[in-house]
This record gives structure tokens, sequence and C-alpha cells, in this order.
């Protein structure tokens, strides 16, 4: 076996997040937000359920940091639910909603384990999403008034501050591909979504450094090292395009640049833009956006090959090509490819220098059961999370600066669109008792943390 060592002060953690995992949805106080109306109509979700219940860790959070303490993870990312806090989506605070968040709080400092707060997950009340949501700019200042709601309440025990998880997941795929809530399929919506949701970024930015000294703050992205199919000149060019759509439209502004000057072109091409451009952005907004963090967040699941629409089994439409062996992808369909996170990790690094980044995101889904004796022999997640530590920290031998690594998730919980039907938990969740399992994969995990190594083979 060899033996690979990660620094002392590195940050191990898991994941999860407030719709995901909470229930209680009309508890306390607490609103409708887009995904309580979107995963009650019909069609929109893949098993027809959605997150009334989930994981009941509203009611269970305590379990859940015992849980959290006895697999000795140190770092817990969740994250808050905007129609809990805000159930109007502006203005009165509700007080019972806000006090969930700060018993959770103090309940994980008493275990000794440092909380990471995610503003946003996804969650918008439904209210203000009637009043057209991401796609207008006042959804954005309602964002800056709930993030010092939040981090007021929060900022003397909380030090480590996500804004925003997936930005492109909110904007592109909720509004422009529908796959997500509220399900739109409008391309100028999603692109005005995607600047107001990074202007809102850049604008709290500094209202939560304010409401909690000392802390960091950060966003989390989505991203996908994106290569070509072949050596065609069409598959570049889609490869180059799907990078502008994915990772460079998100990124290039968050760290001090315009929005991709070809990607303008190609959507103004499209109609997706007007012949003068991306008419959404203010005087000041880019500025706004480009606030300085402490730190990127990058979730990491695979990655891309793209196939040029200039093929006849393509339908005209550039698509996405998946070069391993169906027995390499996991349950969601998704590739295995541990090195896609070296190479967006280096990536990354080498073209826009964060100062610091953190994995916030990274696992598999696989459907492994508890077998006769209990034990849930998630043998495909363990090789998978083992592969990924190692290529992270080859890209640390690279230079760079990652601090942390958190566990795409803690436990199983409703994923999105295909609701229960995907299990990405290192811990197995039985949803009719609530009983909780932890996998072999926390196991071994709980293992690595306190040698603060990985033993490959």
């Amino acid at each position: 076996m060899t033996i690979i060592r990660f620094p002392n002060e590195f940050a191990w953690g898991a994941a999860t997040s407030s719709y995901q995992i909470e229930g209680a949805a009309t508890e306390d106080g607490r609103s409708e937000s887009i995904w309580d109306r979107f995963s009650k109509t019909p069609g929109k979700v893949e098993d027809g359920t959605n997150g009334d219940v989930a994981c009941d860790h509203y009611h269970r959070f305590r379990d859940d940091v015992a849980l959290l303490k006895s697999l000795g993870i140190k770092h817990y990312r969740f994250s808050v639910a905007w129609p809990r806090v805000i159930p109007t989506g502006r203005g009165k605070v509700n007080q019972a909603g806000l006090d969930f968040y700060g018993r959770l709080v103090d309940a994980l400092l008493e275990a000794g384990i440092e909380p990471y707060v995610t503003l946003y997950h996804w969650d918008l009340p439904q209210v203000l999403q009637d009043e057209g949501g991401w796609a207008r700019r006042p959804t954005a200042e309602a964002f800056v008034d709930y993030s010092r709601v939040v981090a007021r309440a929060l900022g003397d025990r909380v030090k480590k501050w996500i804004t925003h998880n997936e930005p492109w997941c909110a904007s592109m795929l909720s509004y422009w591909e529908g796959r997500h809530a509220p399900g739109l399929k409008d391309y100028r919506a999603a692109l005005a979504a995607s600047h107001h949701l990074l202007l809102s970024h850049g604008l709290a930015v500094p209202v939560i450094r304010a409401e909690s000294p000392g802390s960091e703050v950060g966003i989390t992205l989505n991203l996908t090292p994106t290569e070509p199919a072949s050596p065609s000149a069409a598959d570049h060019d889609a490869a180059r395009h799907f990078d502008g759509y994915f990772n460079r439209w998100f990124l290039d502004p968050l760290f001090g640049h315009h929005y991709p000057a070809d990607m303008v072109a190609d959507h103004i091409a499209a109609g997706h833009l007007p012949p003068e451009g991306f008419t959404e952005v203010k005087p000041g907004d880019l500025e706004a956006i480009a606030a300085k963090c402490d730190f990127l967040g990058i979730n990491y699941y695979n990655r891309t090959v793209m196939r040029s629409g200039k093929v006849p089994e393509a339908q005209n439409e550039p698509r996405t090509v998946f070069l391993a062996p169906e027995k390499e992808w996991t349950d969601m369909g998704w590739e295995v490819h541990a090195n896609g996170l070296r190479d967006i990790l280096t990536r990354v690094h080498l073209e826009y220098r964060p100062r610091k980044i953190y994995v916030t995101e990274n696992g598999a889904s696989y459907a492994t059961a508890p077998g006769p004796d209990g034990r849930v022999k998630d043998e495909k997640r363990l090789a998978f999370l083992r592969d990924h530590f190692v290529a992270a920290h080859r890209a640390m031998e690279s230079g760079v600066p990652l601090a942390g690594y958190f566990v795409w998730s803690l436990m199983d919980n409703f994923e999105w669109d295909r609701g229960y039907s995907q299990r990405f938990g290192i811990v197995w969740v039985d949803y009719k008792t609530q009983q909780r399992i932890p996998k072999d994969s926390a196991l071994w995990y709980r293992g690595v943390i306190a040698e603060n190594a990985v033993s490959v083979p």
C-alpha cells in the first residue's frame, strides 16, 4: 500500500442542503419554495416524490450531529432555507425558522464540528418566483437583505460562508433546460438569472463580512473539464462553446473579467441576446460581481466530452458522450473519471488564481442496500472517493491551494428531479423508519480523517 498524506490543517467534511434533508415543509412558519411547487407538479420529479419529509433532519438534527461526530467529521457544510427564515422573501423575519439554524450551529460547535453555511441552495421562496424570480433584479436585492439577516444572527459563531451553490444549475438548468425548479425554458431568462445570481453574490460579500467579522466568504461553482471527442475542428468548437456555457460564463466575471466575449457573440448569433449585447449588465455590476473572495468552492462529479452537432447522429445539437464503458458509470449515468478533478482544480488555479479552494461537493450515486447482516458494502463508492482523493492530492502537488474536501453527501436524500431514486450518501437512510446506517464508505472515511491520509493499493 502507498500512503498519501494530507496537510495537517486539511478540512475533511461532508455536505447536505436544506430542501434535500430537512422536511418540515410547512412547520414553524416556513413558506412554499420553488422546489415545493416544482416537485408537486406532475411529471417534474422522476419518482413523483417531494421533500415534505425527506430525511426529517429538522426534527432529528441532534442525532445527525451525533452521527457526524461518530464518523470523525469535523467540518459540515449545510444550507439555510430562505423560506424558513423570511417566508415572504423580503421583509419580516420568521424567528422560529432562524432559531432552528442557531440550534444547529450550537450543536455542531458543541460537538467540535465547524459549520460551513451556504446561504442559497436553490430553495427560493415561491413568492419571489411569482414576481419573476432570479430573472429579475429585485431578487438579487432581496438576497442581500436575506444574507444580512442570517449573517447577523449566526455570524458570531459561523466563520465560513458560501453565498450560492452552483449558479449554473440555479439559472441554466432551471430557467433554460427546465429540469430544475422553476422549470422554465427561456434562454433570455436563464442568462438574466445567471447575472442576477452572480450580482447578488458580489453585493452580499461585504454585507456578510460586516455582520460576521473575521469570516471567510466564497461561492461554490459546479465545474467540469471539457474536451472534444475527436481532433476535428467541429468537436473542438463544440467543446469551446460548452466550456463557455458551463464554466467560463461564471468563472470569468467572478475573477474580474467580463462575460466571455465568444459566448456573448454566440448568444447574439443564436438570438438569446439582443444585437447590442448583454443589456442586463448595468454600470458597476461587473465590479460588484468581482468582489474579492477568500475561497472558491468547486463541485465536481464528471468530465464533459463534446461531440459536434455537425454529425448526423447528434441531431444538429452538440452533445456529451461518455468514453468509459458503462461499468464505469454511476447510477446517475455519469462517467467515473477521477483525473477530471485534478484537471479542473489545476486549470482553475492556473487561470484564475483563487486564494484558496475547497472541493465543496464530490461523490457518487450507487444503490447498494444493507445486506442480511445490516452492513452496506458500497465498494464502488469507496473506490470512487479514494481515487478522487488521490486526484485532489496530485493537484495539490502541482501547487493548487486546496484547503478541504466535502463529500457529497452525508446521507441519502431527495435528489432533486430524480427524487429518492438516487443514493449519494455515505450513510444509508431508510425513508420509512428514518433509520441511519453508516455505509462501509463512511467507516473507511472515518479512518481517512483519523489518519489524515489515504492508503492506495
